[in-house]
């Protein structure tokens, strides 16, 4: 009894010091359940008390929800399916529903859209719009409107501008811009202008959003004049041109090349301190990338990368390009480690990374190289193959070429016609490379379809070769029915060469 007592006692003074604790506004912690003492959950529960009616309510009201919206995804996953079937047709679905609610209209909309069936939209939505004539809204033409602009499909676009009017309802200006846009993408700027101006003259003033769109419509048709005059209308109609609209400027600029106006931009929106998009650093990279000014090609890429922007492999390969021409060919190793650090492990990184010490004949470089590949796991392809041997034929190392050579079946390489053309190469400068072309006659090869699997970095790195050119002069000098009435093989194209110039007699396979 005098433990029952005392547990009692303690248990009230636990309750008046957590009253206490909680006049002071400090904060009450809710225990983890698993680890709650009896002690604690009596004390807890004094400041919690069970759920009142007005829960009770509530979960209520929420599980009625739960079975609304159950309800709404089973009648759209019907709808759906009943528009999936064969010949389905949805105004068939819709008199037969009787009336479909906006998410499912909607939804038949995304579609059909997904689907193409463009002018079933149009069907569907002159039905629907009936039914209920609030639905006859700015808010829904507009809808239909700029989906009809982004597919091109401007007539009906048009024609539901022209039923929107007789509807009585006014165009805004998310009605006139999808439109104006739609028109000049496809370059008819004077039926465009002619919007732009019916949208002033009814009162409503163009915004940015209107002046960018047939900015980039006057770049994609390269009339940079216009878009020089757009600009200067832009500010005198006080539309002043804000951070997109100087992103959209020098990228159009930088397609063209247009340099000067490129930097003028550039100085500008630094001193404004505007916002740079990635898509307009990838712009000026490229724009810079081809006229080969390394030094701010660099700074750009340098920017693209600090910003974790994925650079396509076409534009790394114009970088690369670039290093080779201005025989820059360390930093090709520069790139692909910067690549590889960034983005992680590539065919074309470990492609950089070999071309760089393939173009400064480093076995040792290229041995560094491959080790890493090994311990990295990558599997081995015909360019990795290709730019050792070619390294191997540049330094005369005719012992190094014929181990690869007998390797290539190890690492499962078949040879592409840049690896045929090697070989001959090789042949021509004190190679014997008959037993490797006796090997690839065995297993097959030579009766493949030719094909060139090869980065074209190797290409714009070696040349052609001496084989490869002579293919391609006796190829083109057949008579177009004799280049396409049969499938070129291996085979094919080294007994043509043997034919014509006698130069492979001696590696032709038997």
């Amino acid at each position: 009894m005098e433990n029952v007592l005392m547990h009692t006692h303690f248990v009230l003074v636990l309750n008046s010091n957590c009253r206490e604790s909680k006049s002071r506004n400090s904060v009450f912690r809710k225990p983890f359940a698993k680890f709650r003492s009896l002690t604690t959950q009596i004390c807890y529960a004094s400041f919690h008390p069970l759920p009142s009616l007005t829960h009770t309510v509530s979960d209520s009201k929420h599980k009625t929800l739960l079975v609304e919206n159950y309800h709404l995804h089973e009648s759209l996953r019907t709808l759906l399916a009943k528009l999936e079937e064969e010949d389905s047709c949805p105004l068939h679905i819709l008199t037969q529903d009787g009336d479909w609610s906006k998410d499912h209209f909607w939804a038949v909309v995304k579609f059909l859209k997904n689907a193409s069936r463009f002018t079933q939209i149009l069907q569907v939505f002159d039905v629907w719009k009936n039914i209920e004539k609030s639905r006859i809204s700015e808010f829904n033409y507009n809808k239909i409107i700029s989906l009809l602009c982004e597919e091109g499909m401007m007539e009906n676009a048009l024609s539901a501008l022209k039923e929107m009017k007789i509807q009585g309802l006014k165009p805004s200006l998310d009605t006139y811009n999808p439109i104006i846009h739609g028109l000049s993408i496809e370059g008819k700027f004077s039926d465009a202008l002619h919007y732009f101006d019916e949208m002033k003259e009814s009162g409503l003033e163009p915004g940015t959003e209107t002046y960018d769109g047939l900015i980039r419509a006057y770049g994609k048709f390269q009339m940079y004049d216009e878009i020089v005059k757009c600009v200067k209308n832009m500010e005198l109609d006080g539309c002043s041109p804000d951070h997109i609209t100087y992103n959209i400027l020098i990228q159009e600029y930088s397609r063209a090349g247009l340099l000067p106006r490129i930097e003028k931009l550039y100085q500008r929106m630094l001193s404004k301190r505007m916002h740079l998009q990635s898509s307009t650093l990838v712009a000026m990279l490229e724009a810079y990338t081809t006229f080969e000014m390394v030094e701010k090609m660099e700074k750009f890429y340098r920017k693209l990368l600090n910003s974790k922007t994925r650079l396509k492999d076409d534009l790394i390969r114009k970088l690369a390009e670039v290093y080779i021409k201005n025989y820059m060919y360390s930093r090709l190793e520069d790139l692909g480690l910067d690549l590889c650090s960034a983005f992680g492990e590539s065919n074309l990184v470990w492609c950089l990374r070999l071309l760089s010490y393939a173009c400064l004949l480093s076995k040792k470089g290229m041995d560094i190289i491959v080790r890493e590949m090994q311990h990295a796991k990558a599997n081995w392809n015909v360019t990795f193959t290709n730019i050792i041997m070619l390294a191997y034929v540049k330094m005369r190392d005719f012992k190094h070429l014929r181990i690869l050579l007998s390797q290539l079946p190890i690492y499962q390489v078949k040879p592409d016609i840049i690896t045929i053309g090697i070989l001959f190469d090789a042949n021509r400068i004190g190679f014997d490379g008959s037993g490797a072309l006796e090997t690839w006659r065995r297993m097959g090869y030579l009766y493949r379809v030719v094909e060139m699997k090869t980065d074209s970095l190797v290409l714009t790195t070696f040349g052609k070769g001496h084989f490869l050119k002579s293919c391609e002069e006796v190829y083109s000098s057949l008579h177009p029915e004799d280049r396409e009435k049969k499938t070129w093989t291996y085979y094919d194209l080294i007994a043509l060469l043997s034919k014509h110039t006698g130069s492979v007699d001696c590696m032709k396979p038997r």
